[in-house]
Formats: structure tokens, sequence, C-alpha cells
């Protein structure tokens, strides 16, 4: 049996992808009815002349990766394979401009450049789709017009659309520089167009020998070569998928003034922290249905069902599993007594893969700003934002 059949309601995602390119479809239909390729004409003259400096080099037949980074917003992306990394022939990872006049709220772009992530091979329509026009002359549709045109510089320079994965978050240093940062592994004898392989080793050697910023003030593109490791570990980590089981896992949301943050485990950072319950992902009608009553009573009973059933294996295995939850991330046992079991629904991911949740009391799931948070976890977390978590889990 399965948990489904308690009361009859479908997967969630049944139908879910065919919907969404269908709705993506009707977009594009529409929008090519569209005129929305107006000039700015209301807008201010010094904003004029930012965007066109600043976007001159995009048209320009001459455009060329950066060598150097001025104060502004930039994108690099880090294209690798074993232990090699395509850089220019300057030996310089590739880097293009986005805007020299940057001033807008960081985070709400840097989350829209990471949908745009999803779609790189409809840039090109999604320029077309934000062409600054006179009715939307915001500093935000400004910024992401530019982005827009940047990713097409990149994928341009590169001969590559595809590329790849956003990191979950951008390098500033002390200079006002801003850097994106995309990671791709490459795996097959793919062509690219204006960079080669070095071995990561020598440029991170030869950067250091021409780097001419200080230990205690490196540039954005010095701290991204200090700690490309680290990155391009996080990226095959975020690719990994669990072994086929039934887990248990825990919600910890943080938040802050401009975004959400979700704990997870630096070793799987597209999934919550958890411990495996058992190897068979199923929850039977009959355990589900025990689990319903467990979640559903107002006082504190003896919830241990009878001997050699089911249900009492299950019970068995969850005592376990909250036990080295609450280890995992250094709470209390005690602290556990108020803790809740999700019981909407079992969390599927894929066919192989099932999770039950555990939740914290109700003020407890989301840790406001300035909020004390008495149990830390251990080393071996992070926080990424929610919405990177939430493509992550996609990917």
């Amino acid at each position: 049996t399965d948990w489904r059949e308690y009361d009859g309601r479908a997967p969630r995602r049944r139908g879910q992808a065919e919907a969404l390119d269908h709705l993506l479809g009707q977009v594009k239909t529409v929008h090519q009815h569209c005129v929305c390729h107006e000039p700015c004409k209301n807008q201010p003259q010094s904003r004029k002349h930012s965007v066109s400096k600043s976007l001159k080099h995009l048209f320009h037949p001459g455009s060329k990766f950066l060598k150097t980074l001025k104060r502004g917003l930039y994108l690099t992306a880090i294209f690798y394979k074993d232990d090699n990394i395509l850089v220019t022939h300057e030996d310089q990872i590739p880097v293009v401009e986005i805007d020299d006049t940057y001033s807008c709220l960081l985070m709400q772009d840097f989350l829209w450049f990471t949908k745009v992530s999803c779609m790189w091979d409809e840039i090109l329509w999604l320029r077309q789709c934000v062409t600054v026009s006179q009715s939307s002359c915001s500093c935000i549709l400004q910024t992401r017009f530019k982005m827009l045109l940047a990713i097409s510089q990149m994928q341009g320079l590169l001969g590559i659309q595809d590329l790849g994965q956003v990191f979950f978050e951008p390098i500033k240093d002390k200079q006002g520089n801003i850097l994106i940062v995309t990671l791709k592994e490459v795996k097959t004898n793919q062509t690219f167009e204006s960079v080669r392989w070095v071995p990561i080793c020598k440029l991170q050697t030869s950067r250091n020998h021409k780097s001419v910023s200080s230990p205690e003030e490196p540039t954005a593109l010095d701290t991204l070569l200090i700690s490309i490791q680290d990155k391009l570990a996080y990226h095959q980590r975020s690719s990994h998928a669990l072994s086929p089981g039934l887990y248990l896992g825990y919600l910890k949301l943080c938040s802050a003034v401009d975004q959400i943050r979700v704990l997870v485990p630096e070793q799987l950072p597209n999934i919550l922290c958890h411990v495996k319950i058992r190897s068979n992902p199923n929850i039977s009608r009959e355990e589900w249905e025990w689990l319903q009553k467990m979640v559903s009573v107002e006082e504190p009973v003896s919830a241990e069902p009878e001997a050699e059933t089911s249900q009492n294996h299950l019970f068995q295995e969850l005592q376990v599993a909250i036990k080295e939850l609450m280890t995992l991330v250094n709470i209390p046992l005690q602290e556990a007594k108020d803790f809740r079991l999700y019981s909407q629904e079992v969390l599927d991911f894929g066919d192989q893969v099932s999770f039950l949740l555990l939740l914290p009391p109700s003020d407890d799931v989301c840790t406001a700003p300035g909020q004390n948070n008495p149990y830390t976890p251990r080393s071996g977390f992070l926080t990424l934002p929610l919405q990177i978590f939430e493509l992550g889990e996609e990917r």
C-alpha cells in the first residue's frame, strides 16, 4: 500500500512541468505581437549617458574579456575539467562587465539572475522582454537588462550558451567590486572560443605573483582564486543524489532584511539536514494512518503501537532517527519534545527518495534578525538563500 491511499491524493508534481512549458509557450506567443523596443524617452540625461557608456562595448565588434576590475558589477564563468580551468589567452578567468554604475539592491537582482540561469538558451528572448521602454525606466530594470546583455556577451565570447550554475552568493571586495560567479563542469571534449585549459594550481600561483592587492584587502578576483577549490567542491556536492530510502529531514530557517536562508549540510547543500530512517522509501497506508493519529492528539499519550506491526517498526525507526538528527544539529534531546512532525504529506524526490520533516516549535522555525539561537549547529553546515536552495533542489 501507499500513503496516498489514505486520502486519495495525487502526486504533487504530476503535470507541473508540462503546465509550465505550456504557460511559457503562451507567453512567447503573445510576446511575438508585442511592441517592446521603444527607447526610454523620458529618462534623465545623466542616466542615458551612463547607460550608453556602460553598454557601448557590448555592441562593439571588438568586445573582449576584462583583465582588471574597476568599481562595478561583473560576471565571471568558471568552467573546469578534472584539475584544469578555462582561462583567456592572458591567463585570466573569463570576466565581463555588467554595470560600472551599479547602485541598486544587490540581493533582489542577484536572485533574479539565478532564475535566469535556468533559461540560458532563452537570453535573446528575455532581452526583448526586458528591453528598457518609456514606461519602464527603473534602476532595477536597467540593471537586469544589463545583466542579460552581459550574459549574451559571455556566451558569445565563449561560444557556448550554458554557463552553468550560479554560486549561491556574490563575491565583494572593499574596492566596490561585486562578482557574480557561475560554475560548470565540462565532462566532454567541448569546443570553446577565445580560451584555453590550464591547471588550477598554476593559475593560482601565477595570480599570487601578479596580484597587486594586499592579503588584508584582496580584490574580488583574488578572493575567487583563493577560494576556487571550495567553490568547485560546492558545485560538485550540490549535484549529488541521496541513496534510495526514507529520510527524516530538519527544517530550520533564518531571516535577514532582504532574504530568508535555510540550513543545509555542506556535503549535500541541495538537501535539508537529514538522517536516513530506512532503505525502503515507501510509507504504507497503515503507517501513515498511525502517524496521522499520533500527531492529531492534543495531549501527550503513549503512541507506541502494538509489537510486530509495520507501525511499530516505523515507531522504533523514528525514535532512532530523531536522536541521531538532534545530535547532528546540536540540539539537546529534551528539546525535541516540543518539535513537530509535518503530517500533511510525505515529500517525494523521484521514486526512490522520500522525506518526513521534523519541525521546531512554530516560533522557532525561522530565527529573526538579532534573535538568539541557543543551539548553533556544529561545523559542516551552511545557510543558503531559500531561492537558491529551491533552484538546487529542482536541478
